[in-house]
Formats: C-alpha cells, sequence, structure tokens
C-alpha cells in the first residue's frame, strides 16, 4: 500500500504553528523571516515525519522551478568543476538544481540547448561557453531570462558578465618572459570568435607596447578550438615557417601542453631551447613535466560570483545594483617550463 505523503499540514499539525510558518521555515530564502529556534524545531519535525517538498506544486505556486541551466564548452576540461562547485555551493543551499549542459563549442548546439533548457523552465542560465557574437542567448535575455555569463561576453549586450584580468595576465607573463631574455615571442591566440581569445591576443598586442617588446604578426597563430591538437597543430605552422622564436605565449593551459608536446616529438627542449606559457593554472598541472608556468585564475570564486549575479536577477534586483562587468584577479605562476633565452 502507497504511503501518504507528509504535507505542510502535517507538520503544522505536529509543531503547534501555523501552515505558513512551516512553508517559510522549509523554504532556504525565507527561513530567515523566523527565529532560528523555530525554523530547527520544524526542520526537525520535517526531516522525523519524512517530508519531502513537492516541487512540481511549489513551482506552480511561484512560477519557479528551483532549476539553473549551466552551460559548459567542454565537459572534459577539467577547469570546469572547481567552477562547478562555486556556483553550487551559493545555489544548492538555497534550494537549486542545476542542469549542466555541454556545448562542445558548436554553435548549433549551443543554440539547441539554450532552447532545451528554456523548454525545461530554468529559472536563469550561467552560460560559460557563450560565443562574441550569440544572438540565441541574446534573444533569451532580452525577453527576461536572467542570464550571466562567466569566462565569456556577448558583445553589444546588456548581459552581465564575469571574466578574468585578461591584460594584467598576459602583460605579467610577456614581463616574466622578456626579464628571462626573450626577444622573439610567439603567441598562439585562442579561437576569434570567443571573448576570451579576442581578449588575450588583443592584451598580447597591447602588453607588447607597454613592455617595449616587438610585437610581430608573423609569430601569432590562432587556434580553432581551445585544446591541445590544436596547440600542437599551431607550432607545427610556427615551426613550418622557419621563422626563430625562443619562447611561445599560449593562450590557455591546453593549448600550451599541446605545444609542449608538438616541441618534444620534433626534439625541441623545453624550456632549455624554447620557453613556454599558458593561462588558466588548470588542477593537476603539477603532475606534468614541465610543470606549466601559467596564468592563475579563480575558478571557485568565477562560479560563486556568477551564482551570486544571477540570484540578483532572479530575485528581481533593479539593474543599477547588479554588476554588469566583475573583472577578477589573477597571478602568474613560476614553474618549469620557462628559462632564460638560449641565444
Amino acid at each position: 500500500m502507497r504511503q501518504k505523503r507528509i504535507t505542510l499540514k502535517d507538520i503544522a499539525r505536529e509543531t503547534g504553528v501555523h501552515v505558513s510558518t512551516v512553508s517559510r521555515a522549509l523554504d532556504p530564502v525565507e527561513r530567515k523571516s523566523i527565529t532560528e529556534e523555530v525554523a530547527s524545531r520544524i526542520q526537525a519535525a520535517a526531516d522525523a515525519l519524512g517530508y519531502r517538498p513537492n516541487r512540481i506544486a511549489a513551482g506552480l505556486r511561484t512560477n519557479r522551478t528551483m532549476t539553473v541551466g549551466v552551460m559548459i564548452p567542454d565537459i572534459t576540461n577539467v577547469i570546469f568543476p572547481p567552477i562547478l562547485r562555486g556556483i553550487e555551493s551559493v545555489l544548492e543551499p538555497l534550494g537549486y538544481a542545476s542542469i549542466i549542459v555541454n556545448t562542445d563549442s558548436e554553435r548549433d548546439r549551443e543554440s539547441r540547448l539554450v532552447d532545451v533548457l528554456r523548454d525545461r523552465g530554468v529559472d536563469g542560465i550561467i552560460h560559460a561557453a557563450v560565443l562574441r557574437s550569440d544572438p540565441t542567448i541574446a534573444r533569451a535575455a532580452s525577453e527576461g531570462l536572467p542570464v550571466v555569463t562567466l569566462n565569456r561576453m556577448v558583445e553589444n549586450s546588456q548581459i552581465p558578465y564575469i571574466i578574468n584580468d585578461e591584460d594584467a595576465g598576459i602583460c605579467e607573463m610577456l614581463g616574466h618572459l622578456r626579464d628571462l631574455g626573450h626577444r622573439d615571442i610567439a603567441h598562439v591566440a585562442g579561437p576569434q570568435d570567443l571573448s576570451t581569445g579576442q581578449l588575450r591576443l588583443a592584451a598580447f598586442r597591447n602588453a607588447a607596447k607597454r613592455l617595449s617588446v616587438e610585437f610581430r604578426p608573423e609569430l601569432v597563430v590562432t587556434a580553432r578550438r581551445f585544446d591541445e591538437k590544436d596547440g600542437a597543430r599551431c607550432v607545427q605552422d610556427l615551426l613550418a615557417s622557419g621563422r626563430k622564436f625562443t619562447a611561445i605565449l599560449c593562450a590557455n593551459d591546453r593549448l600550451a601542453l599541446g605545444a609542449i608536446d608538438e616541441l618534444r616529438e620534433r626534439g625541441i627542449d623545453c624550456p632549455r631551447q624554447v620557453s613556454v606559457t599558458g593561462f588558466n593554472d588548470m588542477p593537476f598541472l603539477e603532475l606534468i613535466r614541465p610543470r606549466l608556468t601559467t596564468v592563475r585564475i579563480q575558478s571557485h570564486v568565477a562560479g560563486c560570483t556568477a551564482a551570486t549575479v544571477l540570484l540578483q536577477l532572479m530575485n528581481g534586483e533593479s539593474a543599477e545594483n547588479v554588476p554588469m562587468e566583475t573583472i577578477l584577479p589573477v597571478e602568474i605562476i613560476i614553474r618549469e617550463s620557462t628559462a632564460q633565452a638560449a641565444h
């Protein structure tokens, strides 16, 4: 025989309080409006009775599903678990569940998944896979869906974004290579349809001017994807050009790892012959030799920040109270993949 579902009325009867008080006590947001002693007593009774909230009924009542879509470009990229943990550390205690989707950095798939999440009735979207020009998510935001982008931004839109200090990171890293005596410095740039790739290439160009390092367009190669395979391909192109370089500043760690691997395949030692640097400081880098010199971003903080801004939007805070731009600080981490320039 199927057991009767425990309701708020059952808990109210057990604790001797009004149903509305029970409702507030069991709502992570509303709980603060009653005393902790009452809230704890109600929670204890709910646990003892085996109460499980009816999210569907609550959603119909509040017009919220208590779900949030999180879009990432590559589920195999180890940079994303710390970001996801940051998002969940903010949203989960408030009763939200995350629906995580993987776009594979494909425009059509990304567009389709935005529609899938909207059809599922998510209360908002944190988008870490957005393209510089992204009409699907821009339209969703303009139609009132709370949207925040993370690590990337949509140009010419009013979507709040959280990014890293690309300028500071690239400038510090280029300064590090210059101080090691490198003058012929190549840049493996990220995909230019992504704001991360575009901003880091612009930062490299600006940093070269600021640091009096010659910017040589012929030593800039552009990746099609932020992965090891394209990092290797870019180094192949650099070597095939016959142009001299003693260092490669890469737009992310995966490109750098691919670059180092290709250099190794060609019998070129990193860092003795060519120094290589990355960006992000993704997990497990210290297990790979040579240990990569890179720019460390605040992945967990980025996730927390994105979730906090999304909550502001979902709670209907006025536009002037929601930061349009959040730039998180970075720091360079010097390891074994950079050394004095070999002349």
